[in-house]
């Protein structure tokens, strides 16, 4: 009976540890899918935030000379083009 008794609390205290162990186990594996996921998220925001300052800078700061319509580069086929217009500002630039 002695024998019987020693090899069920082997039994009970393997199958004991065998639980903490795959318990302590999935909370790191866990803890480590959260800390990977949170890592992703601040990259992801860090991307947003970076898109959202250039987009905002380049709002606030338009291009000069570039953006603006120059009277000389009208298309004489369009019906809305202006031949004294275009010939003033011809004559002021090369002036």
């Amino acid at each position: 009976m002695s024998t019987s008794s020693g090899v069920n609390v082997l039994r009970y205290s393997a199958l004991a540890f065998g639980v903490f162990y795959g318990f302590s186990h999935q909370r790191s594996i866990t803890a480590s899918q959260k800390a990977a996921a949170a890592q992703k998220e601040w990259a992801h925001k860090q991307q947003l935030i970076e898109q959202a300052r250039s987009q905002y800078a380049e709002s606030k700061n338009p291009k000069a000379q570039s953006s603006q319509k120059s009277p000389l580069d009208q298309n004489p086929m369009d019906p809305k083009f202006d031949l004294e217009a275009y010939l003033v500002a011809l004559d002021k630039q090369s002036a």
